[in-house]
């Protein structure tokens, strides 16, 4: 199996928190989930990155895309979650658009370390996890997705983005 890493993707303060300009209601449910597997991981000294959006206030993003500012760098908004802190062994990644991997040192630090295998969790299924985990694919890394640790915007596109990373990408959903 080689080498494992757990990435928390996104579980910031503006898609978790209530009336937060991006809140996916569902990362409520998914954070007691989490929370759990960071505990084992860091137990096993399986290595905890956190992937982060991180904008600048004007990011192209919110106008091509039309999502509303979210995450913007040194906001309260683009903080993780209480929750889920990271400690000072864990490693943040900053992310400006929907995969963890595109023009940031994810798959450098990943190289670095021997991870040969992803561990997912976090939001949106359907977005930042379902792109996030095709470049993992792509790179030529084992990915597996935590179902009950991940939350999409609504159950049908989750349930589509699920499907869609274990019938086309060969992720194994568990």
């Amino acid at each position: 199996m080689g080498k494992e890493a757990v990435l928390i993707i996104d579980m910031l303060n503006d898609f978790v928190l209530d009336r937060a300009p991006l809140q996916v209601p569902a990362t409520k449910h998914i954070i007691p989930d989490i929370k759990e597997e960071i505990k084992k991981a860091r137990a096993s000294k399986i290595p905890v990155i956190y992937i982060c959006d991180s904008h600048e206030p004007d990011d192209n993003e919110f106008s091509r895309f039309g999502w509303p500012p979210h995450a913007v760098k040194g906001t309260e908004g683009a903080k993780v979650i209480e929750e889920l802190i990271p400690t000072k062994d864990d490693i943040i990644i900053e992310k400006k658009t929907y995969s963890g991997f595109y023009n940031t040192e994810l798959d450098k630090k990943l190289k670095e370390l021997g991870i040969t295998t992803l561990l997912l969790t976090g939001c949106v299924t359907n977005i930042c996890i379902l792109f996030t985990a095709s470049d993992a694919v792509l790179r030529g890394y084992n990915v597996k997705v935590f179902e009950n640790c991940v939350a999409g915007l609504n159950k049908e596109d989750h349930d589509f983005a699920l499907r869609l990373m274990s019938e086309v990408l060969g992720i194994k959903v568990l």
